[in-house]
């Protein structure tokens, strides 16, 4: 899972290549590794993208993994066209900038909290606001556009498209 993404973040070296801070120990590891502890202490985190994102990746497997280690959200300026819909099959909640130029306010360590996506306030055409509190200075916030229909808005309630089938099925 990103093991060649680059971070803006850290130096552009291959060396930096796929690798990110850990929010709890300051360490730079790679992301899998990363995701795997913020999982094991139970911290949700999401994946803030460029352009693009998911472009030239095997998407199904970079919608599935980010969701298999804990993740919950990616936020993008813009995703391939086929990726944004995987990460909503896999339970994963894709948004947009509203303003793109929000992307590069975010800042490491930052810590995002997304507003709006409680059971009944997430509804088709309903922006979801993202709340930012860097380490210094002040809390700011940004909205952030999904392209869910209401049925969409239940696999992620069901945790993936396929949980939700399957529910579905047991029903009857």
């Amino acid at each position: 899972m990103l093991t060649t993404a680059t971070n803006d973040f850290l130096p552009n070296t291959p060396q930096n290549l796929g690798h990110t801070r850990n929010p709890h120990t300051n360490e730079v590891q790679v992301v899998p590794e990363v995701a795997r502890s913020l999982q094991c202490l139970g911290t949700r985190w999401c994946i803030v993208g460029d352009h693009n994102y998911g472009e030239g990746s095997s998407r199904e497997h970079a919608a599935l993994e980010p969701r298999f280690l804990g993740g919950v959200a990616v936020i993008a300026r813009s995703f391939a066209r086929i990726h944004e819909t995987n990460l909503k099959k896999q339970g994963m909640l894709p948004l947009t900038f509203d303003d793109p130029a929000d992307y590069v306010r975010v800042a490491e360590g930052d810590r995002i909290t997304l507003l709006g996506v409680e059971d009944g306030e997430f509804q088709p055409g309903k922006q979801v606001v993202m709340r930012v509190e860097p380490r210094q200075g002040k809390a700011w916030e940004a909205s952030l556009n999904h392209s869910y229909h209401p049925g969409q808005i239940a696999w992620l309630r069901a945790g993936s498209a396929l949980n939700h089938i399957k529910a579905t099925m047991l029903q009857k």
